[in-house]
């Protein structure tokens, strides 16, 4: 395992997604002390219910990104239906409705590209279960740049298309079941070990 100290997970799913999130951030100790950055394919006009539902659920604090807004330590952000979601060069977080990307807006490229660009070795990038390709390019970015790299096992996905696209571009640091997932993000935040449930 590296020894950077990671700053920001960035986290791309699609379909299977609301499911693996709501198995993801609930389990997450409360004072998970790093902020994620997350885009899931959702259709437009979707509204903030996913962010108000899983925020109900999860212990950290879970809401839709704002444009402009300060990324704070154990927040977890959503990309609001319809808008891409980008880590600006500032560090604060930006909304656009640029063409989609990947076929998709909110894209996890876009994402997953401004965040590494930012962040560099101080980013965690993690793919999960959808169809299609999104992210895989941007996870090769992560990796160049130094950051941890994480998927999900395609036999473990809903949806493998998304995983194994990201594995045929990036080795990645890990490949886990989702379930693995949060202690493996409780690890890397705090690898002291001292990352418990409030």
């Amino acid at each position: 395992m590296r020894t950077a100290r990671y700053r920001a997970v960035a986290l791309g799913v699609s379909t299977g997604g609301v499911e693996a999130l709501r198995c993801l951030l609930p389990a997450l100790p409360a004072d998970f002390s790093l902020p994620l950055l997350i885009v899931i394919h959702i259709a437009p006009g979707a509204g903030d219910g996913l962010a108000v539902l899983l925020d109900q659920l999860a212990g950290i604090r879970v809401k839709e990104a704002d444009e402009g807004e300060a990324i704070c330590d154990g927040v977890a952000y959503l990309a609001p239906a319809d808008y891409h979601l980008l880590v600006e060069p500032d560090g604060r977080l930006g909304l656009s409705t640029d063409p989609p990307v990947s076929y998709a807006r909110p894209s996890v490229d876009v994402l997953f590209e401004s965040a590494a660009a930012y962040f560099g070795a101080g980013l965690i990038g993690v793919v999960l279960t959808g169809a299609g390709s999104d992210g895989a390019r941007g996870l090769q970015r992560i990796s160049a740049l130094g950051g941890y790299t994480i998927v999900q096992q395609p036999h473990d996905a809903r949806m493998a298309a998304m995983p194994g696209n990201a594995l045929a571009r990036v080795k990645a640091d890990r490949e886990v079941r989702l379930a693995e997932l949060p202690a493996v993000l409780a690890q890397l935040a705090n690898p002291e070990g001292l990352c418990t449930a409030r």
